[in-house]
């Protein structure tokens, strides 16, 4: 048996900058952290007794002879790529899917990372999040960036940057007591729907050329971000949080909605500095930057939404349990 996990990130800046139709022609960067809550991959031999072959277990139950059967396209073209035989394969996670924190992409990493254990292979990090780009968006198909697998591989608080030539992960160099303030001024709440993210990605795709430069301060605010948290200015950096918000909604008419509106304007009626939705937009958890004497009001007034405590973890992609 083998049992990987793989965590899900939160994008302070960058994001919709990590296309290659952006950044192979002005290179671009994002600012990301995972956090511990985690997809988990649990893969075993499936004994040979049954009238099928293997089994993939996630929110529905998927028998197969063959990868072609499967209705999931991750799950049918890994293992097209490491092909198994009498195989289980299942799949747990501590948030639900399609919610803004990279968790298609995680998922992925960890897939990928227990079909290489499986076969006796342990590749690197830098490997696992190639491998997984290359599984989502070539052979899969799915539109959006690149940031999400190599955060999930890698782990921990970095500055991720891309060019036509190669992916860099350079972790961000902080004192320990700063890294731990932000981390008790962020709120992670759930909007209470989740969405696909592929329409919106794929809409942000196609409005790149008409939106370069709105991308282009979104590139900037990256190293504007780096340059507040190494001085200390973190109420600057949540309020920069809240500038990239208004930007990042000129990428697409479907990044956000009226839901969505209201429950940002009540967290800075109530004393947040900032925010963003995560992800591509359309729903799942808003990320709010709030000093921590105003967290309770915060939540009073959005007494409705699920709040999600969280810490900043650092160690990526893990193979947790070999036998």
């Amino acid at each position: 048996m083998i049992r990987v996990r793989a965590p899900f990130r939160i994008s302070f800046f960058g994001g919709g900058i990590d296309f290659e139709e952006y950044y192979k022609e002005y290179g671009g960067a994002v600012l990301s952290t995972t956090i511990d809550k985690y997809c988990y991959i649990t893969l075993r031999d499936l004994p040979p007794f049954y009238e099928y072959k293997s089994q993939f277990s996630y929110s529905r139950i998927e028998r197969f002879n063959d990868p072609d059967e499967l209705k999931h396209p991750l799950v049918r073209n890994a293992l097209k790529i490491l092909p198994h035989d009498h195989i289980q394969i299942s799949y747990d996670a501590d948030l639900p899917a399609c919610s803004g924190l990279g968790t298609s992409s995680a998922f992925a990493v960890a897939l990928l990372q227990g079909l290489h254990a499986k076969r006796g292979e342990y590749p690197d990090k830098a490997h696992l999040a190639a491998e997984a780009v290359s599984l989502e968006r070539e052979l899969c198909g799915e539109a959006g960036g690149v940031q999400d697998q190599y955060a999930a591989a890698f782990g921990g608080f970095n500055k991720i940057t891309f060019s036509k030539e190669s992916v860099n992960v350079n972790p961000l160099s902080m004192q320990e007591v700063q890294l731990q303030r932000l981390e008790e001024n962020l709120l992670l709440v759930f909007t209470g729907f989740t969405r696909f993210s592929d329409l919106i990605s794929d809409e942000t795709k196609q409005n790149i050329p008409h939106n370069i430069q709105a991308l282009k301060r979104m590139h900037q605010m990256v190293a504007e971000g780096e340059k507040l948290l190494a001085e200390g200015s973190l109420d600057d950096f949540g309020r920069l949080l809240g500038e990239g918000w208004k930007l990042k909604q000129s990428l697409s008419k479907n990044i956000t909605n009226s839901v969505i509106d209201e429950v940002y304007e009540v967290a800075l009626n109530n004393g947040a500095l900032g925010g963003k939705l995560l992800g591509s937009g359309g729903g799942g958890f808003l990320l709010l930057y709030a000093p921590k004497n105003t967290h309770a009001a915060i939540r009073g007034a959005l007494s409705e939404h699920q709040f999600v405590p969280f810490h900043f973890e650092c160690s990526g992609a893990k193979l947790i349990y070999a036998n």
